[in-house]
Parts: structure tokens; C-alpha cells; sequence
């Protein structure tokens, strides 16, 4: 058996959230970012994704609003550098989202300063959630041993704790989370399998 199960991108749970998700809500810039061009957009998240994803909005968006709830980002430095010296990029520091609002399409987010308890509104374009990812693993508890985020643990041949159950993509816990390499994953999972079978 080879698991490929994947992972899903974690989502703020707040008001409008899902209502607008493929209306201006986003979980990957890579695939939507020319979708706004010439337009202002924000990006919920601090870490190495959500700072590549605003750095990668900049080419396109008229401006791109970076919301982190804390007062420092957990990019590493060489990108926060990048992201401080892009005119583009505007970071509001200690904020989270209240919700998101618009018609047929998200119009703005209701903001929350964390150290205040200042609302304010922010009207965007778009907006793009990165706030990590949860790997697709619920139904595999109790069955197989998870890291404690979920992720399946594998050797380098791919394989699990179980014999003859293999493991391939965003569902392992060292994934790079690329197309590229989960797809190298998959194709060392078959050799191994089909080995497992064969005896070979």
C-alpha cells in the first residue's frame, strides 16, 4: 500500500472565510497572484511561506498588506530583508482577522490589534491565508505512528513502521511540499513496493 494522502492548507476559521474562498480568498499565491494584478491585497501569516507568498504578490498587486499577530515574523532574515526592502510590502505588526466582507466577491477584513483591542477595516482585493499546512492523516491514527503535527514517518525508501505500507508527499513529516518532490517520493514508494512484493 502506498499512502499519498497529501495535506490541506489551515484556514483562520473566521466569519466569510469560507464564503469567499475562491472569490478573492487564496491559499497559494503561486497559482492566483495574476489574478490581482493592480490590485491591494493582504497576506495572513509570518513565517518563510507567507513572506515568499508576499514577495511573489509584489510582481503583481498594487500592494500587498503582510497581517502577523505577532510583533516579529518568523522568516528567516534573508527574506525578511527582502520583504522590509520591497515598497510594496507593508507590514502590520500584533493584528489578526476578525473577518472577511464583500458581495460577490471579498471586499475587505475587519482587523483586531492583539495589544490594543483597536478595530480597524482594511479594503483589499484579495487576501491569501498562510498560516501552515495539516497533513491528511485522521484516519490513520492508532494505526501507524504520527509526528506530533500528524505527519506519517518514513525511512528513505519510503517506508513506514508497517510492513508493506509506504508513504509518499505532503503527508510525510520531512516533505518539502513541492509537486517535484513528492512525485520523486512516489516513484521511490513504487520501486520499494514492488520490491516488498517481489522479494526482490
Amino acid at each position: 500500500m502506498i499512502i499519498a494522502g497529501g495535506s490541506k492548507c489551515n484556514s483562520l476559521g473566521v466569519p466569510g472565510e469560507e464564503e469567499f474562498t475562491g472569490k478573492g480568498v487564496s491559499y497559494c499565491a503561486t497559482c492566483d497572484a495574476p489574478l490581482f494584478a493592480d490590485k491591494p491585497v493582504a497576506v495572513v501569516g509570518g513565517s518563510d511561506a507567507a513572506i515568499t507568498e508576499a514577495l511573489h504578490l509584489a510582481e503583481f498587486a498594487s500592494k500587498v498588506v503582510v497581517i502577523h499577530r505577532r510583533d516579529q515574523l518568523r522568516a528567516t532574515a534573508i527574506l525578511q530583508e527582502r520583504a522590509f526592502a520591497e515598497p510594496k510590502i507593508e507590514i502590520l505588526w500584533d493584528t489578526t482577522v476578525d473577518s472577511m466582507e464583500g458581495d460577490t466577491l471579498v471586499k475587505s477584513l475587519k482587523l483586531n490589534n492583539v495589544k490594543t483591542g483597536e478595530k480597524s477595516t482594511l479594503e483589499i482585493g484579495g487576501v491569501f491565508v498562510s498560516i501552515g499546512f495539516q497533513p491528511d492523516t485522521e484516519y490513520l491514527k492508532g494505526i501507524v505512528t504520527l509526528d506530533p503535527v500528524g505527519h506519517v514517518i518514513t525511512n528513505e525508501r519510503m517506508e513506514m513502521e508497517v510492513p508493506g505500507i509506504f508513504a509518499a508527499g505532503d503527508i510525510r513529516g520531512d516533505s518539502a511540499r513541492q509537486a517535484i518532490t513528492a512525485a520523486g517520493d512516489g516513484a521511490t514508494a513504487a520501486i520499494y513496493a514492488q520490491r516488498y512484493l517481489t522479494g526482490y
